[in-house]
């Protein structure tokens, strides 16, 4: 056997930056962060925001263009991207490559910075634009909703929908830095407000029962929009993220899928809704089923799966959906098992609870069991 073999690894590092107004003349966090290495090669910035931040924040555009007046060594591109946001950006190519486009019309190259300001679905459109110029170039994530300050805009994936399925074309890339706006957070809908929480509430089951405990005694804050519990919340919860990436498996290489507890159905059904159910609303769900599945295994005790339930209602969310009913083999939402099989690469590796706090792997789930799961929540 003739063959020549080499073996390296390559070293990440990036911070995740926690502010209010973060383009304020007064505030230098980001201005000190891009000067704080000098290299003396010109930089360029170009910015990528989602159109439902500008709706909010009408005078963001020209905010930024003074905070770049006079930061050395950059030159801010002038014609601000605004992008549709919301998971529907995800579904066709348009925005991705329209990103594209402006990386080569605007001269970015790999000194240079694509900043995205938005939703998860904003974040992780740019982030693959980013990842896949230039064979990469700097990215820079400005979450502006709950979901992203707390779960997608801190890790390391970028990705869209192809074909109906969720994330099918992606990378694996960190960003050079993520800097969370709490302002954002005073302009979210209710709705958008509540969807976030629920990846708190994943996380804390299956790593933090002292979480998941201060979650409960403050639902009722939570969910009447208290801010100082919401700017613990995600940064608990992007401190546990973090952690996780550094844990082994960053790329996701194995089946291993801890951060994914709920999402097999969660995903489908989002599709299945023609994506009006947000992210938060049906990974909420997708918990739901799969903790009273863990009760029903004889896994979880029965009086967790019903705190658990009770905690998600707390915090505003639904715990089922007609689209989530599982009454024989041929429901709908099934096919989110044979997807999130495809998706692992083979094996099916799903997340369940031995107790809160408490994550167990298994490698197949009982459809029987999972028609019982569905309905024993309807009676919850």
């Amino acid at each position: 056997m003739d063959y020549i073999e080499q073996t390296f690894s390559v070293r990440f590092a990036y911070r995740v930056f926690f502010t209010n107004h973060l383009f304020s003349p007064d505030n230098a966090l980001f201005r000190d962060f891009l000067t704080e290495t000098v290299t003396g090669i010109p930089k360029k910035i170009l910015f990528v925001i989602d159109a439902g931040v500008v709706a909010h924040h009408p005078s963001l555009q020209e905010q930024i263009k003074a905070y770049f007046a006079h930061i050395p060594g950059y030159t801010l591109v002038e014609n601000i991207m605004v992008i549709p946001g919301g998971e529907q950006v995800k579904n066709t190519e348009a925005a991705f490559y329209e990103i594209i486009r402006a990386v080569d019309r605007h001269g970015i190259d790999r000194h240079s910075y694509l900043v995205a300001i938005g939703g998860g679905a904003v974040l992780d459109l740019a982030g693959y634009a980013a990842a896949v110029s230039h064979r990469g170039i700097r990215h820079i994530r400005v979450p502006t909703t709950v979901l992203s300050q707390n779960d997608s805009g801190v890790g390391v994936k970028n990705g869209i929908n192809f074909q109906g399925k969720k994330n099918f074309l992606g990378t694996f890339v960190p960003p050079v830095a993520v800097f969370n706006d709490y302002f954002f957070l005073t302009t979210l809908s209710n709705e958008e407000w509540r969807s976030g929480m629920s990846e708190a509430v994943k996380v804390s089951l299956i790593k933090d029962q002292a979480f998941f405990e201060w979650l409960k005694a403050n639902a009722v804050l939570l969910a009447g929009r208290n801010m100082e519990a919401m700017q613990y919340l995600v940064k608990r919860c992007a401190a546990l993220h973090l952690q996780h990436i550094a844990g082994g498996d960053p790329f996701e290489m194995g089946s291993s899928r801890p951060l994914d507890f709920g999402h097999w159905s969660a995903h489908k059904v989002e599709q299945l809704s023609g994506f009006t159910i947000r992210h938060g609303e049906a990974v909420a769900m997708g918990i739901a089923l799969d903790s009273a599945y863990s009760f029903l295994l004889g896994r979880l005790e029965e009086a967790d799966a019903k705190t658990i339930v009770a905690v998600l209602k707390a915090l505003g969310f639904s715990v089922t959906h007609p689209l989530m009913d599982i009454q024989n083999e041929e429901s709908p939402v099934l096919k989110g098992l044979q997807e999130f099989r495809e998706h692992l690469g083979g094996q099916l590796t799903i997340m369940l609870l031995e107790s809160i706090g408490r994550g167990v792997e298994v490698h197949e789930l009982d459809t029987a069991l999972l028609q019982e799961a569905s309905q024993w929540l309807k009676a919850c």
